[in-house]
Formats: structure tokens, C-alpha cells, sequence
């Protein structure tokens, strides 16, 4: 039996890319975009709020602008993305057809609708419950309708993923293992497919809680797998957005794993231990036995932990390689100021993996060590770790690789070459304000969801040291530089993909295949099934080591500093 399939040849990478996955791409990146251009509001209104000295928002707006930005940013924008990350990871590296195209409209429209339904619920003002929508606070039934209808049509999403593997293996497009690139957005659907499930199985509940159909939701209980849900879909981004450093590695330099082997070891224990790492939202809860805490947080979670390691060692590590191989061996670092840092691509990512392993990494394990977590359980520390990890980690990496898809898949050139040549450093260098001194504030005791840190009009009022109040001011500045940031990319990507030039390229080619037969091999780009290098040349990348030193002396000492801390504000006499 015959059947005819659209392909073209990109002339950037040699990819064969396939008609129907090229606007799946297209228009879960579009999505994306849409909902990061309403988060990005939302968070505007957020910092101007906790930024005491202007503090923007009445408390009935803060929480009804809080509750949209934690959604559309934490949910929507973020796994629109993913989608598209995993639709190019399979079909596109692959060079195979993606399997049911039509199936998967039917999940982006379903994931479109509960995007549109969620935030419809959040601004018509009756269900500002925030991200973590505890129990017994209740929210209307469409709030929770969206989140349904939304993960539904992601699992979906993730099944035509799986399927377009399991098409690429039948019709011979690859031999072997995937590519690593492939093997990283595998990690990240089968997470995701853990995460989708265990949301399925608190928010169906609470949905039939909140039309009247179920009496009662216990609060332990709702936090306890809900946070299965809510903190694993952040290890998504992880595993995605570390899929995302090696792409950059080889688009941009060639640049091969130092041992693949060991690489794809560490996407498997993510797959193991990293969903524990939600234990630390719950190390305060007396519900939970401490053997229980301490298993997650003390043993099993380091293992993710050291998978976040290896990644953190071996992409810069290849890169290093890849320089050294280019004739930039002077010092432990010249392959480094050498890199192209006008390439947004390149910084974006190499900012992506200093912000989320030196601020997101470390913040990571003193929250997820039960004793330190007492110290900055529920304040404001901890959106500025998540803020490390899913922001300066995850969307600064989408947005690095934006600007390789545009011209890549949307088949335009990237407008206003200068504003995407500093939207990198704007956006890093505002978000990385905004973690820092929200988790200085947080050290302080500075509240995680208090609309008023000065407590105004309360029976029982607190004076937070004037540091703190610095701290929150500087947080606010960070964040009004880092939404300028994200302003810069919208612009950029809005025009270059509605009003850009066009790349001509060879359109597509109706190929008819025969079923059961190989069709004409496709060359493959440098570095899009990247093979390992051989064993000494592992340890030619001196400068990463010492980064890697670097990474160390400053856990070590942050460390000890927190325990310093702990002793202090809790002696014992």
C-alpha cells in the first residue's frame, strides 16, 4: 500500500522535515508564546505588588493576578513549549513522519480550550486559590475543568510522541539507540505522563468536589499527591530544558557528549528519583512520618541530583572539547571568552546552565534537607529557587533555542538582530536579580503569599529589619528588568514569525513510500546523533573542571552558612 507524505529538506540543518510535525511545531510555539505574553503581564503586576515601596495591587487583585501568572507561566506557557520540543525531538531528528497528526490537533485544541477555560475561571475573580489551589479553598468547577481538559490533551500529545518513535524504528529513519537529544525529550515525556496521571487523580476529585458530587476533600491529602503533580511538572522543564543544552552544544558547535553513555545514565535516574524532590514542599507537614521525609530529601533525591551534575559537567564540557578541537587551548579558558556571546542561542543556554545549576541546583538541596527547610518553608525564598530553576533554567533556555527555530522551522529571519543579540543578558540578569534577593528576603522570613509585609492593619503586626525591605525593593527592580527582557523577545519573535523575511527554501516534496520499505536516507546534521567520545578525551576539558571546583567550594559554603543560620535562630539551651 502507498501513501503520500510531505517533506522538505532544511538547508540549515539537512533535517527532513515533515509537513504536518513543521505546524504542530509552529503552532504549540505559537500558543506558548501567547500565554508567556500574559504571564509576563500578570508578573509586572506580581513584582509591583511585593515591591513594598510601590505595592501596585489591593490584596483581592494581587491574589487574582498571583493565581494567573503561577498558571500561565508554570502550566500553559511552559508545556505548550514542551510539546513543540517533543514534536522536533521525533520527527523532525528523526526524519520520519509524525505519527496521527490528526490526533494531535485534536490535543492542541484540547489543551487551547482548558488554557482559555482556566484563565476564564482565575479573571472572573471567584477563584484566586493560586498555583497550589489547596483544599479546603475552593475555586469554580471551570477552574478545574481547564486543568482537566489541559493535561488530557498533553497526555495525549505525549502519546503521539511515543508513537512517532515507534514510526521512525518501523520505516528504518534511524539505527540503534535515538539521538541523545531524543533520548532527553523521551525522559521528559515519560515524566510528564507520571505527572499528568497523578494530577488526573487529585484534580478529577476536587472538580466533582467543587460541583457538589464529593463532600469532602482531606487538605493532607490533596497536598500530599498534588504536589506529585505539582512539583513533578517542573522536572519536566528540567529534563526538557537540559534535552535543550545538548541541542545548543551541537547546533552551535558541534559539539559531541564527553560519554554518551554516561549522559543518557543520568536522564535515567531523573526518571528514577527526580519527582522525589517534591518531598520539600512537605517537610513541614505533621501529617508525613520523618522516615518518610528523610528518605526523599537526605538519599534518594541526591541521586537526581547528581544526574543534574553530570549534565551540568559534560555539556559545557563538550563545548570546551569542541573549542580546544578549534585551536582555542590558551589557559583554562579562552575556549570560553572565545564562545560566540552575541549568539543569543549560545548565551541564552550557557546562561540557562550557570543560573539554574549555581542558584536553582544548590537552593534545590537546602530546601530539600528537612532541618534547613524550616528556615524557609513557605517564604518567599522559594519562588526565588523555583524562579532559579523554572526561569532562569527552563525559559531562558526555550528562549535561546527560539531563535534557532524561527529561521529553522518558521523559515524567517530573526528581526531586530541587536535587541535578540541582549534579550539573553537583560532577561538572565533581571531574573537572576529577582531569585537572589527573594531568597535573601526569604532568609530573612520574609512570607511566601502575604500580600503586605508590613502586616498593615493586623491585631498582631511584625517589623522585618530594613534589609529586608531592601531586599524586596531590589527584588522588584529585578523583576522589572527581566519583564523588559521578556518584552524584547516578544517583540522579536512576534515580528520575525507574523512580519519577518522569508528564507527561501526548497518547499515541499511529496514522497510517495511504500509501506515496509526504507525510504532515501537523509543526512543527518553535526551533532543530531551525536556518538561519544573516546575515554581520555574526557578529561580535555580542564576549565570545566574547574568550574566544576568552583560549583563545589560555593555548595560547600552555602551550605555551612545555612546550617550557621539554623543555629542561630533556633539555639538550644
Amino acid at each position: 500500500m502507498a501513501i503520500n507524505r510531505m517533506f522538505r529538506t532544511c538547508p540549515m540543518t539537512g533535517l527532513r522535515v515533515h509537513e504536518s510535525a513543521e505546524a504542530l511545531i509552529k503552532a504549540n510555539a505559537v500558543a506558548a508564546v501567547v500565554f508567556l505574553l500574559l504571564g509576563g503581564i500578570l508578573a509586572l503586576l506580581v513584582a509591583l505588588t511585593r515591591w513594598q515601596a510601590v505595592h501596585l495591587l489591593p490584596p483581592d487583585w494581587f491574589y487574582l493576578v498571583l493565581t494567573g501568572h503561577g498558571l500561565d507561566m508554570l502550566v500553559f506557557w511552559i508545556i505548550f513549549f514542551e510539546i513543540a520540543v517533543l514534536y522536533f525531538a521525533s520527527s523532525i531528528l528523526l526524519g520520519c513522519r509524525l505519527a496521527a497528526p490528526r490526533l494531535a490537533w485534536f490535543a492542541f485544541f484540547l489543551m487551547l480550550a482548558g488554557g482559555i477555560i482556566n484563565n476564564y475561571a482565575v479573571f472572573r475573580g471567584d477563584s484566586s486559590v493560586m498555583f497550589t489551589s489547596y483544599a479546603p479553598m475552593g475555586a469554580h468547577p471551570t477552574f478545574y475543568l481547564g486543568l482537566i481538559l489541559f493535561a488530557v490533551g498533553a497526555l495525549i500529545a505525549c502519546f503521539v510522541f511515543f508513537g512517532t518513535l515507534v514510526v521512525g524504528k518501523a520505516e528504518h529513519t534511524y539505527n540503534g539507540s535515538v539521538p541523545l537529544v531524543t533520548f532527553g525529550a523521551v525522559t521528559a515525556a515519560i515524566i510528564a505522563v507520571f505527572t499528568i496521571a497523578t494530577g488526573a487523580i487529585i484534580l478529577i476529585p476536587t472538580f466533582l468536589w467543587s460541583v457538589g458530587l464529593v463532600d469532602h476533600i482531606d487538605s493532607l491529602m490533596y497536598r500530599t499527591v498534588w504536589w506529585a503533580f505539582g512539583h513533578s511538572s517542573q522536572q519536566i522543564n528540567v529534563a526538557a530544558h537540559v534535552s535543550v543544552w545538548y541541542a545548543v552544544a551541537a547546533i552551535v558547535f558541534g559539539a559531541k557528549p564527553m560519554s554518551e553513555k554516561v549522559s543518557r545514565g543520568a536522564f535515567l535516574l531523573y526518571i528514577l528519583f527526580l519527582q522525589l524532590a517534591s518531598a520539600h514542599h512537605l517537610l513541614a507537614d505533621p501529617g508525613l512520618t520523618s522516615n518518610w521525609k528523610i528518605f526523599n530529601t537526605s538519599y534518594a533525591m541526591y541521586l537526581a541530583v547528581l544526574a543534574s551534575m553530570v549534565h551540568g559537567l559534560t555539556v559545557p564540557g563538550s563545548i570546551e572539547v569542541a573549542q580546544r578541537r578549534k585551536g582555542y587551548t590558551k589557559g583554562l579558558f579562552e575556549w570560553l571568552r572565545k564562545a560566540p556571546w552575541g549568539n543569543p542561542v549560545f548565551s541564552g543556554m550557557f546562561m540557562s546552565l550557570l543560573g539554574f545549576g549555581f542558584l536553582g541546583g544548590i537552593s534545590g538541596v537546602i530546601m530539600g534537607t528537612e532541618q534547613l527547610n524550616l528556615i524557609i518553608h513557605n517564604t518567599i525564598y522559594v519562588p526565588g529557587h523555583f524562579h532559579a530553576t523554572v526561569v532562569i533554567g527552563t525559559t531562558l533556555a526555550f528562549m535561546a533555542v527560539t531563535y534557532f527555530v524561527i529561521p529553522a522551522i518558521f523559515r524567517r529571519e530573526v528581526s531586530f538582530p541587536k535587541i535578540a543579540q541582549w534579550q539573553p543578558y537583560v532577561f538572565g540578569i533581571g531574573m537572576t536579580m529577582l531569585a537572589v534577593f527573594m531568597m535573601g528576603a526569604g532568609t530573612l522570613g520574609v512570607p511566601r503569599r502575604h500580600w503586605d509585609i508590613t502586616f498593615a492593619g493586623n491585631a498582631l503586626g511584625y517589623e522585618f529589619p530594613g534589609t529586608a525591605h531592601l531586599m524586596m525593593g531590589l527584588m522588584g527592580i529585578g523583576g522589572v528588568i527581566a519583564v523588559v527582557g521578556g518584552a524584547m523577545y516578544l517583540l522579536v519573535v512576534v515580528h520575525s514569525v507574523f512580519l519577518g523575511r522569508r528564507i527561501e527554501t526548497p518547499g515541499f516534496q511529496r514522497v510517495r513510500v511504500v509501506e515496509g520499505m526504507a525510504p532515501i536516507p537523509v543526512p543527518q546534521p553535526a551533532g543530531a546523533a551525536p556518538q561519544a567520545h573516546g575515554g581520555a578525551q574526557a578529561w580535555g576539558a580542564p576549565g570545566t573542571f574547574a568550574l566544576a571546583m568552583v560549583f563545589l567550594v560555593s555548595f560547600v559554603l552555602y551550605y555551612f552558612i545555612n546550617w550557621k543560620y539554623l543555629a542561630t535562630v533556633w539555639p538550644l539551651k
